[in-house]
């Protein structure tokens, strides 16, 4: 067995990592600063070392005797790397050089979380890694300059890197109180209170949705095949419109969705929809949850049925 260090890993997608790591039996020390991640999130077996991924200091200890870090540290939120650019800056960014140098002690590999963001306007559709990345925010911006420096840490220090650009990531553990949250946990917190569901313009704006189980197989993946200097989207090659995302929740509850319009937002990106080719090839890993499926068990879990 091997022993694993994970940022963020009180967080949404870190936690379910950490149980996936823990469950075959691995050791893993987490870091999160528990500014979104929980400690409840966190299985037992989990050390949990708290403070910032950008602390240098830290992280090199918290490093210094693993064999594979997973970096998911990050606020992952456009809004907020708008508002606080400099301090989104140093999480998304500076925290990870911090991961990368403390990996080149003992070329540790190392597994980040990229984004769909770094694509931005691009109009290419589906989007590949060869597409040419665009971004239209500081948070799609320092995604961008990870994967540099992350390609950086292979060819000058020897460290193999896997950057995931991950598309619209679902599942239990969203939290639908945030600001920030995404929409699946919005609707489904709305429809249980009977209101109606906001949606910006038509509706028809497309996402590529990937529930957090098909996310963390790609993890695990990635680490396992570690070599080189890659980068891999991590999505279905498949959209779901807003409007029938609210009409699949709907459903599920039982009840006629009502929808209040509002303006379509500045920016909003039309058509957001990846191709998984290169992962399928490189990882051997496919998303096997069907949409329906991982909408279930999100409702369930934010029910407290799950």
């Amino acid at each position: 067995m091997a022993r694993y260090l994970v940022t963020g890993g009180c967080g949404f997608i870190g936690s379910h990592l950490v149980d996936a790591l823990a469950g075959a039996g691995h050791a893993v020390r987490v870091v999160d600063d528990l500014s979104t991640g929980r400690r409840e999130n966190l299985a037992e077996a989990a050390e949990l070392v708290v403070g910032d991924a950008a602390d240098d200091e830290l992280v090199r200890r918290a490093a210094a005797d693993v064999d594979g870090c997973f970096h998911l540290a990050a606020v992952a939120s456009v809004a907020r790397s708008t508002e606080d650019w400099l301090g989104t800056h140093r999480s998304n960014l500076t925290a990870t050089i911090a991961v990368l140098d403390a990996a080149r002690a003992r070329r540790t590999p190392v597994v980040y979380a990229s984004s769909a963001a770094v694509y931005g306007a691009c109009p290419d559709t589906p989007l590949t890694e060869d597409s040419r990345p665009q971004p239209l925010s500081a948070y799609g911006a320092d995604k961008l300059a990870s994967e540099l420096h992350a390609a950086v840490a292979h060819h000058v220090h020897g460290v193999a890197t896997t950057g995931l650009r991950f598309f619209n990531v679902y599942g239990p553990r969203q939290d639908p109180k945030s600001p920030y949250s995404g929409v699946v946990s919005i609707f489904v917190e709305r429809l249980a209170a009977g209101k109606a569901l906001e949606i910006h313009g038509d509706g028809e704006q497309v996402r590529d949705f990937i529930y957090v189980d098909d996310v963390v197989r790609h993890l695990l993946a990635a680490m396992e095949r570690a070599a080189g200097a890659a980068v891999y989207n991590v999505c279905t090659g498949r959209t779901t419109s807003v409007n029938a995302l609210a009409q699949v929740l709907g459903g599920l509850a039982g009840v006629n969705v009502r929808v209040e319009r509002t303006p379509a937002r500045a920016g909003d990106i039309r058509v957001s929809l990846g191709d998984p080719t290169k992962a399928r090839a490189a990882l051997g890993v496919t998303a096997t949850v069907p949409l329906r499926d991982g909408l279930a068990k999100t409702r369930a879990w934010l029910l407290g049925q799950g």
